[in-house]
């Protein structure tokens, strides 16, 4: 009889256990087989939300919600082995909140650009991103943003997709001379909201794993009972990815006016992946003093991942700061990564559940609410407001910048115009009190170009 392990239970070993030992240092890592199976399932719970919020944002901007869901399957999948066979890391990869509202919100609907040529943008930073892996580009980039900024980046975006959250659920709702007023809370589907709020908040709260998967699920149970949701099965063979597949346009996307949305794609990109490798790592206990050891191998996954989410049809891919509760399963290595992308392939046979959760619900004049993935949308906003905390409040050139970044992004449903009044500012406030030399030189060529972009670009 074959001994038992130090935990009293039975190994984990198996014919591949030479093969993952040589591919992901499992003995060296301290981990096994079997934790770093339970870690990527847990990873795939905490995440598995995407696969509902994706298709829905995206068919907002035109998109086909099938093709969508097999894209982000497909792109989360391949970018998530990148990383487990690039960097042997247990951080998963998938489209990323705030990136696909963006996308769709303010890049195909704000300003009316066709999606392919927006997908051929997404593409564009992604290849911008492999690109300069040698010249330093990504690493003047991070140091030329200040921390204030970067921070009040993170926490606009975070109100801007609460906000849409709540109007998506009927909890808020547009109204003349102003932005929005309460909607109508005792219209089902804003009562099937706060009961989704309820539940995913309180989920959260107790420190449940898969809380916004639940939670999502649980909606679903009470809007069919409701008759909000329309049952439509549960799985089927994928749908087409042909209205998608290599539907992107990378000429459309290298016209001059297209620079700015590029620039932004990259820099998106680049905060999330830097910010979240260096947390869930530092949680995992992988970083060697300060420097993240396989860096340059992680982010190329993200890279190479985005440009093949654009080509099959999905906006920017990145790391999944989701990836620190399988790090707290035990998850090590990139064995964990490997069960989280199987997932995410297996998902691709439940588009009628996806269709059924994501689906909206007509309420009249062309209003069409989403009452069971809209709950999801204001807790990820709350997620993204501890970042706050970073901004040098006692400083108004610092301050000033980072609430003028804050507040426009939701007030204008624009990521683009809360980063560059934000830039903008920050350049003049600098130099308008004699410190200059504080701002990085990126800052003042980002804040011209802005300038310029309002000037000649922007009807």
């Amino acid at each position: 009889m074959a001994p038992a392990t130090a935990a009293g239970q039975p190994p984990d070993c198996s014919i591949l256990r030479p093969v993952l030992e040589r591919l992901f240092h499992l003995t060296e890592s301290r981990t096994t087989v079997r934790i770093e199976v339970i870690a990527g399932m847990t990873t795939f719970l905490t995440m598995a939300y995407i696969i509902f919020v994706q298709p829905a944002v995206l068919s907002s901007a035109g998109m086909d919600a099938g093709a969508v869901l097999v894209a982000t399957c497909l792109a989360s999948g391949i970018a998530t082995l990148l990383m487990a066979f690039l960097a042997n890391y247990p951080i998963a990869v998938a489209p990323a909140m705030g990136h696909n509202f963006y996308f769709a919100f303010t890049v195909v609907i704000g300003m009316q650009i066709p999606w392919p040529v927006a997908l051929g943008a997404v593409a564009c930073a992604g290849l911008l991103f492999i690109a300069t892996a040698g010249v330093g580009l990504r690493e003047h980039v991070i140091v030329a943003i200040p921390e204030s900024l970067k921070h009040a980046i993170a926490v606009g975006i975070g109100l801007l997709i609460a906000l849409i959250g709540l109007e998506w659920g009927g909890i808020v709702r547009g109204a003349p001379g102003t932005l929005v007023t309460l909607g109508h809370l005792r219209l089902a589907p804003a009562m099937l909201t706060v009961f989704g709020l309820v539940v995913m908040a309180a989920l959260i709260a107790r420190r449940v794993r898969g809380a916004v998967l639940i939670g999502i699920l649980c909606s679903t149970a009470v809007g069919l009972a409701m008759g909000l949701v329309r049952y439509q099965g549960i799985v089927s063979p994928p749908p087409s990815i042909a209205p998608t597949f290599m539907e992107l346009d990378v000429p459309g996307a290298l016209r001059p006016a297209m620079a700015v949305v590029v620039l932004i794609f990259f820099m998106l990109a680049l905060f999330d992946s830097i910010g979240t490798l260096v947390g869930v790592a530092g949680q995992a206990g992988l970083l060697r003093g300060n420097t993240l050891p396989r860096a340059r191998g992680a982010l190329l996954a993200d890279a190479i991942g985005t440009v093949v989410g654009a080509g099959l049809g999905t906006s920017t891919v990145t790391a999944y700061i989701e990836s620190s509760t399988g790090v707290a399963a035990g998850g090590r290595t990139g064995l964990a990564n490997v069960v989280t992308a199987m997932m995410f392939f297996l998902s691709l046979f439940l588009y009628p559940l996806v269709r059924m959760i994501g689906g909206g619900y007509p309420i009249g004049d062309g209003v069409i609410l989403y009452p069971v993935i809209a709950p999801a949308l204001v807790l990820v906003g709350t997620m993204m407001m501890p970042a706050v905390r970073g901004i040098a409040w006692d400083d108004p050139t610092e301050a000033i910048p980072a609430f003028l970044t804050i507040v426009i992004m939701p007030l204008t449903v624009s990521i683009t115009d809360g980063i560059a009044f934000g830039v903008i500012s920050y350049a003049l406030l600098k130099l308008a009190t004699a410190r200059a030399r504080e701002a990085h030189w990126l800052m003042y060529a980002f804040a011209m170009l802005f300038v310029l972009r309002y000037a000649f670009l922007v009807r």
